[in-house]
């Protein structure tokens, strides 16, 4: 199959489900009639994690009951097959139908994976990432780059970003003497504030931890830290956010494109009305989960020095600069992520 045949008939998937409803299970017959699809999908998620459950089981369990059964999921937690960046590529050679991930993973495969993930220091909540990804066409970009190596790419949902650390920072000494668990731009960013930064697969990071091979870490912001027990280990819980950024849904191509077209329409407008309808339910659960950190886990939320915050914002401009540098694709996001802060009043 060619890129540009691919380019025709996953036009519903790169550009966004039309429906905004999914539709009605009567609408089903025809993908009942020709049987079941079961589809392998690796999580990026421990089946620990918060989202293991409230993103990918949840949208499991609503493609199989809007379907009546006939899409069906297997799903496996972190490491079960691969792990973080491995993903895309078992997802692409169909060893796998679906993967969940990050933008921030797949860095090696499209030019605007930074602003996708999101860029740290910009955006100050979850519906000015919301907009600036999906109305703005950061997914659109980003999406058409991983469609030329076989993979559909959706955001997932729109969170902050927090870390948690085993001692408190109260200096940019202090700061400078961490090592730190991150990803992506956020790993650019802590690293160029003057912390020591690097990747760890989220079934590694307790025991990472807990044995003192980092200080700290962002999963997510309290949800994630709660869910994989981070708090045990660091008290710590630092704000503002880092930034915002996005958890991803990768599905391979070819998987899509085969189908039914019943289930497809279900498919494509179940992972699009999701995005929004978990973005905001996960920020409702944040502070859910830090009021429950702080009464039962003696947790402490901490904020950054201002001199800590001075460098932070040194680093942003940074990010964007070599983000932008990238390609022609990536320097439209960055016009797009300057635009918008300009028109928020935050440059």
């Amino acid at each position: 199959m060619t890129n540009e045949s691919r380019g025709v008939s996953r036009r519903g998937m790169l550009g966004g489900a039309a429906a905004v409803g999914v539709a009605a299970p009567a609408f089903i017959g025809k993908a009942i009639a020709q049987g079941q699809v079961t589809w392998r999908v690796q999580s990026h998620w421990p089946k620990a994690s918060v989202s293991f459950n409230d993103s990918l089981v949840k949208l499991a369990s609503i493609l199989e009951d809007k379907t009546e059964g006939a899409f069906k999921m297997e799903l496996f937690g972190a490491g079960e097959f691969a792990k973080g960046p491995e993903i895309f590529a078992i997802t692409q050679r169909g060893i796998v139908q679906m993967g969940t991930g990050s933008a921030s993973y797949y860095e090696n495969e499209g030019t605007c994976a930074g602003f996708a993930y999101g860029i740290p220091g910009t955006l100050r909540n979850a519906l000015e990432q919301m907009h600036y990804i999906k109305n703005m066409g950061v997914e659109e970009l980003f999406a058409s780059e991983l469609a030329e190596k076989g993979v559909i790419y959706k955001a997932e949902k729109a969170y902050p970003t927090e870390l948690v650390v085993s001692k408190k920072v109260n200096s940019v000494d202090d700061f400078k003497g961490l090592k730190l668990r991150s990803s992506g731009t956020m790993l650019d960013y802590l690293t160029a504030a003057g912390a020591s930064a690097s990747y760890i697969a989220g079934s590694e990071l307790y025991q990472a931890l807990s044995s003192g091979v980092v200080d700290g870490a962002h999963w997510g912001a309290a949800q994630g830290a709660q869910s994989m027990s981070l708090w045990e280990v660091c008290k710590h819980h630092y704000r503002p956010p880092l930034g915002f950024t996005d958890d991803a849904w990768i599905f391979n191509a070819d998987a899509v494109e085969a189908l039914p077209d019943d289930i497809r329409t279900v498919f494509e407008a179940a992972v699009e009305t999701r995005y929004f309808l978990r973005s905001a339910e996960y920020m409702h659960l944040e502070a859910k989960a830090l009021t429950e950190g702080v009464e039962t886990q003696g947790i402490t939320v901490e904020e950054f020095p201002d001199d800590v915050l001075a460098l932070f914002t040194e680093a942003s401009g940074q990010i964007i600069e070599k983000e932008a540098a990238k390609s022609e694709k990536a320097a439209t996001c960055a016009d797009s992520l300057r635009t918008l802060m300009k028109d928020l009043g935050y440059s």
